[in-house]
């Protein structure tokens, strides 16, 4: 008997809350698992702030699942330093998003009063809300931890008794091999600039590693976004840390883009077309990285010396240096790249551009939805991470397992060189001794382009919040 029948003929119908922390990187992969649980027939209750709610694209729930898919509204308290009408980090520069933690922990009295007039079987959570497993246990509700990052960042980062009275307390700590890693296949470590940067955006009251601990602890579930056709080691690490029970999730690879009538997408097929197959680079850092105005000077010379054709992606977050000004590249830079280069600024469609044939690799910040994103179409990786979160880990295990090129930069202060840049991008796209990294980028679209592989382990994600609301877990 499959799953659906069994939802028709036991009535076995879930009510799982769904609560995830207030980024744009967090929320649409919440999202995406939501619709999968909905498809299975489960009630979901969305809860967000109203702004995050808002910029939901509407395509997004589908239409013939919007019965079961309910969007909680829960107003963002305000707190002292948080600019009025920010609710996501894509509202803030990075040193102000520990206000926006503190005005997330203000929801718990919303979020428990909803919870209170319901009957929720499950909730699936993200890592900020410390304080929500005391809630629940009170009401009997269940809890999924839900991360967004992989299991080797999972790993890495060790047990819960490690989070906060380990040995790691200051940045310099995160960047050594920890001792539970030293059996495994390949090396993960940060850069100090990019632990310094995360130190950063760290509440003082309640630091990311104590909110990490509490919903370790305090999870009946964890899943990570990750799937063992790609990481085995390292979920069985995961697994052996945490000593509770630990499922990928899968790669929750996007929907395949679709045509239509676009008018800036008809812009940039048209350029697209007249390129040769595999040539162009695509560059893209992410709609939350900002770069001071000499890096994005720096960067802009080392794709130009490349000599590559290619399309850089320059978001419209103004962000960089407080603004973003015409002087954000240098000037001259298009007139001198035009018969080969594209900047376009503001949104593009990213899936469609990587899915394009004349794409050959992809220059990007090393967030993991855009690692998968490109690793699904096959795209050579040309890594400069940025930010903070997994990002910098998720660079040392591609370059380091040979599936993407990181671009070296300074361990302290992140800096880089222009030369730097052009040596990594052709290398990467035509020179000859990197052949073999492209054959592995091209190899990695089995598994992060496989939506029916990637679907298996949502389906056994689903099977598992059937079977654990009626069992003690």
């Amino acid at each position: 008997m499959d799953y659906q029948k069994k939802l028709s003929n036991d009535h076995i119908q879930l009510h799982i809350a769904v609560f995830p922390w207030l980024a744009q990187a967090h929320l649409i992969p919440f999202l995406r698992v939501s619709n999968f649980l909905a498809q299975k027939g489960h009630r979901i209750s969305f809860i967000s702030t109203p702004k995050n709610l808002r910029r939901i694209p509407n395509n997004l729930i589908p239409s013939n699942l919007s019965h079961l898919i309910t969007l909680v509204e829960l107003p963002l308290p305000p707190v002292d330093g948080l600019p009025d009408g920010a609710e996501s980090t894509a509202d803030l520069p990075i040193h102000k998003v520990p206000f926006l933690k503190k005005a997330f922990d203000g929801l718990q009295p919303g979020l428990t009063q909803f919870l209170e007039g319901q009957v929720i079987n499950w909730i699936v959570h993200d890592f900020a809300c410390y304080w929500l497993p005391r809630v629940a246990s009170r009401l009997g509700i269940k809890l999924a931890y839900f991360s967004i990052v992989n299991a080797s960042t999972m790993s890495f980062m060790g047990p819960p008794s490690e989070l906060v009275s380990g040995c790691r307390s200051r940045p310099e700590d995160f960047t050594v091999v920890p001792k539970w890693w030293k059996e495994m296949p390949y090396e993960v470590t940060y850069k100090l600039h990019e632990m310094e940067c995360h130190w950063d955006c760290m509440d003082s009251d309640v630091s990311d590693f104590q909110r990490l601990k509490e919903v370790v602890q305090g999870c009946h579930l964890l899943v990570t976004r990750t799937c063992p056709e790609f990481e085995p080691e390292s979920l069985s690490l995961l697994k052996t840390l945490y000593k509770k029970p630990v499922l990928p999730i899968g790669l929750l690879p996007p929907s395949e883009p679709r045509e239509d009538g676009d008018e800036r997408w008809e812009v940039l097929k048209q350029w697209l077309n007249r390129k040769k197959d595999n040539s162009v680079v695509y560059i893209a850092l992410g709609s939350e990285l900002s770069l001071g105005q000499e890096s994005m000077h720096e960067l802009a010379s080392g794709i130009e010396k490349s000599g590559l054709p290619f399309i850089w992606v320059i978001n419209d977050r103004p962000m960089v240096e407080g603004r973003l000004g015409s002087d954000i590249i240098p000037s001259g830079f298009e007139t001198r790249v035009s018969d080969r280069g594209l900047v376009w600024r503001g949104w593009a469609p990213q899936l469609r551009i990587l899915a394009y044939p004349s794409i050959g690799g992809f220059l990007t910040h090393c967030g993991w939805s855009s690692v998968i994103e490109g690793l699904g179409f096959g795209r050579a990786l040309i890594l400069f991470p940025g930010g903070n979160s997994d990002i910098g880990l998720v660079a040392r295990q591609l370059h380091n397992r040979g599936i993407g090129l990181e671009i070296p930069r300074d361990d302290r202060n992140g800096s880089f060189t222009s030369d730097s840049v052009a040596e990594t991008i052709r290398r990467v796209m035509v020179d000859k001794d990197g052949e073999e990294l492209r054959a592995q980028a091209r190899g990695m679209s089995d598994i992060f382009g496989n939506v029916e592989m990637q679907n298996k382990h949502l389906n056994e994600f689903a099977e598992f919040l059937v079977r654990g609301t009626s069992s003690e877990l």
